[in-house]
């Protein structure tokens, strides 16, 4: 049986080296997919996703494996005037690195001042069963939100 804690540090260092850390690029696992992956031992953890500035997307970690774990999301650029994708990208990627170093988490409770913008994560819930909302806000109007929801896979 693993840990709470144990998957919880995984998806960490997973995220922290692909999306975060800009990992290399996976072969498509679906037509039209984008897929960033990292393994470790017995772990594995697979980002496959769809879109660029409107996006859709799952996660995904196994265990010998076995799927435990997954989190699904859908995020948009709501006012293309305020932000576009690069620099969203830009204010998520340093509040979610910045997260993940000080929290050792991967959910919300967090607010992140960037020079593009404002970014927010709001979540209830822990690793076995959560969900959440990421949103970016540029000059105090909401110009990017995410919705995410996920949690153990039990067999």
């Amino acid at each position: 049986m693993i840990s709470i804690e144990e998957l919880t540090g995984f998806i960490v260092e997973a995220k922290s080296k692909t999306y975060v850390g800009d990992g290399a690029r996976l072969p498509a696992s679906r037509p039209g997919s984008h897929d960033i992956g990292h393994q470790r031992g017995v772990w594995r953890y697979l980002d496959s996703y769809f879109g660029g500035s409107d996006f859709a997307g799952q996660e995904t970690v196994w265990h010998h494996d076995e799927p435990r774990w997954a989190m699904n999301y859908f995020g948009r650029i709501i006012r293309p005037d305020l932000v576009d994708a690069r620099r969203a990208g830009a204010i998520i990627k340093a509040a979610l690195q910045t997260m993940y170093r000080e929290k050792n988490h991967f959910l919300g409770g967090m607010e992140y001042q960037h020079a593009y913008g404002c970014y927010i994560d709001s979540s209830r819930g822990e690793t076995d069963h959560f969900s959440g909302r990421e949103t970016i806000f540029v000059d105090g109007e909401e110009a990017y939100e995410l919705d995410y929801r996920g949690g153990l896979i039990i067999p």
